[in-house]
């Protein structure tokens, strides 16, 4: 094997131990793959609010993933929440706080040149829902992740698209545990829940 073949080879070792390293999944993980219920059915309240979506005290903060989160999540509520706030009040209201925990986002310049070895995405919202007294009714966690190869390959489509996916996740847990406390998917596997 002469010099040149050798330095080929090399080369494809280390590239190809960067790119798996660079594809691996994501630390973000779901403590369950399912969401109990909540304490009492939404259509209990007489009023029901949904805050912005917030950082934890811990996340990097990252505007352009926020955003999205709660563009989808106002979309996905709005005709309900009209539907729901036009009954007459009864004196009690739903407070519900959406909380992104954790986040690595990977988006625009770093995912198009870099591809999956920009790595995986993933997010890890929380919805912190509390009556008006602030008793805690309910606080669901919602999971979604896009893995190196499939986000580095559609050029961070799949990364957009898992934002899309963890607010209507969350949104569906609000419409239906409305009528009756049932619970929800957490949108986690057996693989991404922390062990």
């Amino acid at each position: 094997m002469n010099i040149t073949s050798k330095a080929l080879l090399f080369a494809s070792c280390l590239f190809g131990a960067v790119l798996l390293q660079g594809c691996g999944a994501t630390k973000i993980k779901a403590s369950s793959t399912n969401n109990p219920p909540p304490a009492e059915a939404f259509s209990a309240f007489g009023r029901i609010e949904v805050r912005p979506v917030v950082f934890g005290p811990d996340v990097k903060a990252d505007p352009d993933g926020l955003n999205k989160i709660e563009a989808n999540i106002q979309k996905d509520l709005s005709a309900s929440l009209l539907q729901w706030n036009a009954r007459k009040a009864n004196g009690r209201t739903l407070v519900i706080q959406p909380v992104i925990e954790q986040m690595s986002f990977k988006r625009g310049a770093k995912r198009i040149f870099l591809g999956p070895l920009a790595g995986s995405s993933g997010v890890l919202l929380r919805l912190k829902i509390t009556d008006n007294k602030g008793r805690t009714v309910a606080s669901p966690e919602f999971f979604q992740r896009a893995s190196a190869m499939s986000a580095g390959f559609t050029l961070g489509v799949h990364d957009n698209l898992m934002l899309t996916r963890v607010a209507n996740l969350a949104s569906g847990y609000v419409i239906n545990n409305y009528s009756r406390a049932e619970g929800g998917a957490t949108g986690a596997d057996d693989k991404a829940v922390a062990q």
